[in-house]
């Protein structure tokens, strides 16, 4: 950056960001690539590990709490590892026994598995492998979408329905 003429010695890479969200609502961050999007997420979500983070996060009007955001939302990481030896269908049954209490039945297990794959259009891929990204599997379409991500990540990690 020096060489194209910027002198800080830090380079900002988010100001003046405000933002509310409606409860119950799932809401979609999106725009132009290098717009910033990641490193928001990557800062409200807890996951930047370099730099600082200057100024305040609030939620409710309160100081955020890593422990109490992790309990009432979910972010899915641009690039989410997934098993490229499993069907959609199994990526999603794996995070449901991972997620779910123990007290939770099969059949229900399931039936959450299935009003996910409705709720974000997976049944056309059900039986698809996730595969490796440009080799076989999801499409490079798909992957970009983050609907394996986005799934996975909808399956409760309690028993109240979705």
């Amino acid at each position: 950056m020096k060489n194209r003429g910027v002198l800080e010695d830090k380079l900002v890479l988010l100001k003046g960001v405000s933002g509310c969200f409606r409860p119950g609502v799932l809401t979609t961050l999106m725009g132009v690539s290098g717009a910033g999007k990641a490193t928001l997420m990557d800062v409200l979500g807890g996951r930047k590990t370099g730099g600082y983070i200057e100024g305040d996060i609030r939620i409710s009007g309160y100081p955020k709490k890593q422990e109490t955001l992790a309990r009432i939302s979910g972010y899915c990481e641009q690039n989410d590892i997934h098993s490229p030896h499993v069907t959609v269908y199994e990526s999603l049954l794996y995070s449901a026994w991972l997620r779910l209490p123990a007290e939770v039945d099969s059949k229900t297990r399931k039936f959450f598995i299935e009003e996910v794959m409705e709720l974000v259009e997976l049944n056309p891929l059900r039986q698809a492998l996730v595969g490796l990204p440009g080799i076989n599997g999801l499409s490079t379409e798909q992957r970009k979408m983050f609907r394996a991500n986005v799934a996975v990540d909808f399956v409760p990690s309690s028993a109240l329905p979705i």
